[in-house]
Protein backbone atom coordinates (compact mmCIF):
# COMPACT_ATOMS: atom_id res chain seq x y z
CA UNK A 1 0.00 0.00 0.00
CA UNK A 2 3.00 2.30 0.46
CA UNK A 3 3.38 2.57 -3.29
CA UNK A 4 -0.15 4.10 -3.62
CA UNK A 5 0.58 6.85 -1.62
CA UNK A 6 3.89 7.76 -3.00
CA UNK A 7 4.18 11.51 -4.09
CA UNK A 8 5.27 11.04 -7.55
CA UNK A 9 5.81 15.04 -8.01
CA UNK A 10 8.00 15.00 -4.63
CA UNK A 11 11.46 15.14 -6.36
CA UNK A 12 10.54 17.34 -9.62
CA UNK A 13 12.42 20.37 -8.45
CA UNK A 14 15.60 17.89 -8.51
CA UNK A 15 15.13 16.60 -12.29
CA UNK A 16 13.39 19.83 -13.81
CA UNK A 17 16.72 21.17 -14.32
CA UNK A 18 18.07 18.75 -16.75
CA UNK A 19 16.77 17.42 -19.54
CA UNK A 20 14.67 14.13 -19.19
CA UNK A 21 13.10 11.90 -21.79
CA UNK A 22 9.60 9.66 -20.70
CA UNK A 23 8.67 7.10 -22.72
CA UNK A 24 4.87 5.64 -22.58
CA UNK A 25 2.60 3.40 -24.00
CA UNK A 26 -0.61 4.97 -25.14
CA UNK A 27 -2.41 2.01 -23.82
CA UNK A 28 -0.58 1.87 -20.53
CA UNK A 29 -2.72 2.50 -17.52
CA UNK A 30 0.33 4.77 -16.07
CA UNK A 31 0.60 7.08 -18.99
CA UNK A 32 -0.61 10.09 -16.87
CA UNK A 33 2.07 10.19 -14.61
CA UNK A 34 4.66 10.72 -17.23
CA UNK A 35 1.57 13.32 -19.03
CA UNK A 36 2.20 15.14 -14.95
CA UNK A 37 5.44 14.93 -15.11
CA UNK A 38 5.84 17.07 -18.69
CA UNK A 39 3.55 19.25 -17.83
CA UNK A 40 5.54 20.28 -14.58
CA UNK A 41 8.17 20.26 -16.42
CA UNK A 42 7.15 21.27 -20.09
CA UNK A 43 10.54 22.79 -20.75
CA UNK A 44 12.91 20.22 -19.65
CA UNK A 45 10.46 16.79 -20.05
CA UNK A 46 9.92 15.12 -23.11
CA UNK A 47 7.35 12.67 -23.71
CA UNK A 48 6.91 10.06 -26.19
CA UNK A 49 3.62 8.24 -26.44
CA UNK A 50 3.96 4.95 -28.33
CA UNK A 51 0.63 4.16 -29.83
CA UNK A 52 -0.59 0.43 -29.22
CA UNK A 53 1.58 -0.06 -26.40
CA UNK A 54 1.12 -0.81 -22.89
CA UNK A 55 3.09 -0.14 -20.20
CA UNK A 56 4.78 -3.72 -20.16
CA UNK A 57 5.22 -3.89 -23.86
CA UNK A 58 8.28 -1.34 -23.54
CA UNK A 59 10.41 -3.67 -21.89
CA UNK A 60 10.36 -6.38 -24.22
CA UNK A 61 8.39 -5.23 -27.50
CA UNK A 62 11.73 -4.10 -29.87
CA UNK A 63 9.56 -3.38 -32.52
CA UNK A 64 7.23 -0.96 -30.22
CA UNK A 65 10.41 0.40 -28.99
CA UNK A 66 11.07 3.71 -29.91
CA UNK A 67 14.77 3.67 -30.61
CA UNK A 68 15.11 6.55 -33.07
CA UNK A 69 13.62 8.66 -30.52
CA UNK A 70 15.87 7.52 -27.40
CA UNK A 71 19.37 7.81 -30.26
CA UNK A 72 18.15 11.19 -30.85
CA UNK A 73 17.66 12.34 -27.24
CA UNK A 74 20.64 11.06 -26.00
CA UNK A 75 22.63 12.05 -28.83
CA UNK A 76 21.34 15.61 -28.63
CA UNK A 77 21.62 15.75 -24.82
CA UNK A 78 24.79 13.58 -23.86
CA UNK A 79 27.08 15.59 -26.80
Amino acid sequence: MSFFSFRQMTNIDMLAPRKALLVAGADAHSLYYSQDVQKMAPETVDLVVVPGADHVDLYDRKDLIPFDKLDEFFTKNLA
